[in-house]
């Protein structure tokens, strides 16, 4: 899951994005039809055309889909993902009513990412919680044991299988060697007085 945008990006992002559609001719029944037609037939052009005269909507809908799982401008890229599909396939779907269908399926596209969203964070939770878990049974089986414990004392421990020990354990590991990259990334090797450390042992 990539970084979400700061509130000024946002307001930026969709300055311009409001702006385009100000800018932006809107297109009359006819030139729809024709348009439509050709996006159906893979024109690139027409495509973007439809794209482009539609994307009010698509920001009104992402404003009222909008929650802490996705940010504004990403709702917007996820709808116009849902308007490209409703471009292509409109001519070929049996719908007479372009505007509705097109919103739908913005629609559809935006909610699919929300719970996407949504279940990506709960797996993060979830992975943290088996993380801690993992690191205060190893440190409670090392103190009994007097040894460090193995995978398969710490799963039996746990009530997990192996293999989910041994995958929160890689987890675990790559998280301390972040970890210590990150503090030694602060450490200035200058600033230290090895010599004074020497004498004073």
């Amino acid at each position: 899951m990539g970084a979400q945008p700061q509130p000024a990006d946002d307001d930026a992002v969709m300055r311009d994005l409001r702006k385009q559609v100000q800018t932006t001719t809107p297109l009359d029944p006819v030139q729809e039809k024709a348009l439509l037609e050709k996006s159906s037939l893979g024109d690139r052009a027409s495509l973007d055309r439809v794209v482009a005269a539609n994307l009010g909507m698509v920001i009104r809908l992402a404003e009222a889909h909008h929650d802490r799982a996705l940010s504004v401008p990403d709702l917007v890229m996820e709808g116009s993902i849902g308007l490209v599909e409703a471009a292509r396939s409109f001519a070929t779907s049996g719908e007479r009513d372009f505007a509705k269908f097109a919103a739908r399926k913005v629609g559809e596209q935006m909610d699919s990412a929300i719970a996407a969203e949504a279940a990506a964070v709960r797996d993060a939770e979830l992975l943290v919680a088996a993380a801690s878990d993992y690191e205060r049974t190893e440190l409670l089986l090392a103190r009994e044991l007097r040894r460090a414990p193995n995978e398969s004392e710490i799963a039996e421990k746990l009530e997990w299988t192996v293999e989910r020990t041994r995958y929160v354990a890689q987890v675990v590991a790559e998280a301390r060697r972040r970890h210590d990259e990150e503090l030694l990334a602060f450490i200035d090797p200058d600033a230290i007085d090895f010599d004074d450390t020497v004498d004073g042992e």
